[in-house]
């Protein structure tokens, strides 16, 4: 019997990233928000943990250029369900530490898994939407990092003061492999899809003005030839370590400077990633309505990565003030900021480069991503032994402006790029 067709089927496959997505935090956050109850019983410094953090940084580097030619070479669907299934049991591995080193060698794991989550769901939305809407699609899957950080402090907090913090490795980890039975079901090309109606085929593919052409066969080093995947490369790695900062050290800032309790953290720590989860709204849906008004893309992704770069800069009175209300508050207008950048980031990839290589350019950019966070990580675990917090929320203050005015300025036109192929760039 044909299943029944579905007239919006891109958004439930939009759904399905956006629970990827969550899934990812929520493991990643795991041993964000444990870490003040295992730091205290293996007695780690806060260069201890930032050597944790970074073997996962480390991974996750490594393997963003491996993960999106992967994801290329596999497709979509098989690409992203390998993925999810290696974080997943990762995550579950956690239970087995017993010290620094563990934890490291675990972490490096997970990280090898989750890097190929944002190269696989920006294939999937490159491939399931017309540009138009990759901006609110983008910015959609996107929330579920911010999600899956705001349900990571509540959840796991309850599971490791009822149950041990070994438990709440082992139920976090088991939620990916849920979520790979409905991938399975439901994950098809559109144009192999049996559910997909004619009229949403022709609204994805519908060729829109200066769409990019095919992209021929090309090796990944060639990309290097495009000033606007240099702009990527430069945008994230000055902006993703802002990100990593305030997932991986929030809960520790907040005990440790603040002296939140394990159930404090679990009441206000969500609160910055709600607002976060806001911000991917605010700017994947606010560009993607400025260009529907009448704007360009090229002036719609501007305008919104330069305002909500600007906006970054409120971590630093987060830092000085002496009310834990405010400086909660202000981190939160970071984050949500910092969502807002990233959904626009994430999105530029669809707006130049062909979708043949994408995953590929969206690894390649979250390479330097990963470099940025690994430094600033170790960084800010040698700054908080040695002096304090404040000149890190300092420097992820700044470091977003920075960020925004090279992309703006070295990305040139955002606008679709014809790419050559290899023997055509060696003529030329």
């Amino acid at each position: 019997m044909a299943r029944a067709r579905t007239s919006r089927l891109r958004w439930y496959i939009a759904t399905l990233l956006f629970l990827a997505t969550v899934i990812n935090y929520v493991d990643r956050q795991a041993l964000s928000v444990a870490i003040p109850v295992i730091r205290d019983q293996y007695h780690m410094t806060n260069t201890d943990y930032s050597r944790i953090v970074t073997a996962f940084l480390l991974a996750y580097t490594i393997m963003q250029v491996a993960s999106g030619r992967l994801i290329d070479w596999l497709g979509t669907r098989v690409g992203l369900a390998l993925f999810v299934t290696w974080w997943s049991a990762a995550g579950i591995l956690h239970s087995l530490a017993n010290g620094v080193w563990g934890f490291a060698a675990f972490r490096f794991l997970l990280g090898m898994g989750e890097a190929g989550s944002w190269p696989g769901c920006v294939k999937a939305i490159s491939e399931w939407f017309p540009a138009r809407e990759r901006g609110l699609a983008a910015g959609f899957f996107n929330s579920g990092s911010s999600l899956g950080a705001l349900l990571a402090p509540p959840l796991i907090s309850w599971i490791v003061l009822r149950f041990g913090w070994r438990q709440a490795f082992i139920l976090t980890g088991v939620l990916g492999f849920a979520w790979l039975v409905a991938w399975l079901a439901l994950y098809e090309p559109p144009e192999k899809h049996p559910r997909i109606t004619a009229e949403e085929l022709r609204k994805i593919r519908e060729p829109e003005p200066g769409q990019a052409a095919e992209a021929s066969p090309l090796a990944w080093r060639s990309l290097f030839r495009y000033r606007q995947l240099w702009a990527l490369i430069l945008g994230r790695i000055l902006t993703d370590p802002v990100w990593w900062f305030y997932v991986f050290w929030l809960p520790e800032y907040l005990k440790r400077q603040r002296n939140f309790s394990m159930e404090m953290i679990g009441m206000f720590a969500w609160i910055p990633f709600l607002a976060a989860d806001i911000g991917n709204f605010i700017g994947g849906g606010g560009s993607s309505l400025l260009i529907r008004s009448g704007w360009s893309v090229d002036r719609a992704r501007k305008t919104v990565i330069l305002a909500s770069a600007a906006s970054m800069a409120a971590g630093i009175p987060a830092a000085l003030t002496g009310s834990a209300p405010v400086c909660v508050a202000l981190i939160s207008l970071a984050t949500l900021s910092y969502s807002a950048f990233a959904a626009n980031i994430i999105t530029l990839p669809t707006d130049i480069f062909p979708r043949q290589i994408m995953a590929s350019v969206y690894g390649i950019s979250g390479t330097a991503a990963g470099i940025g966070g690994m430094a600033f990580t170790l960084i800010t675990g040698r700054v908080v032994d040695k002096v304090s917090y404040t000149p890190i929320f300092v420097t992820a203050g700044l470091l977003p402006i920075i960020a925004a005015t090279i992309v703006v300025l070295v990305v040139g036109r955002i606008q679709p790029i014809a790419v050559k192929s290899d023997a055509a760039g060696q003529r030329g």
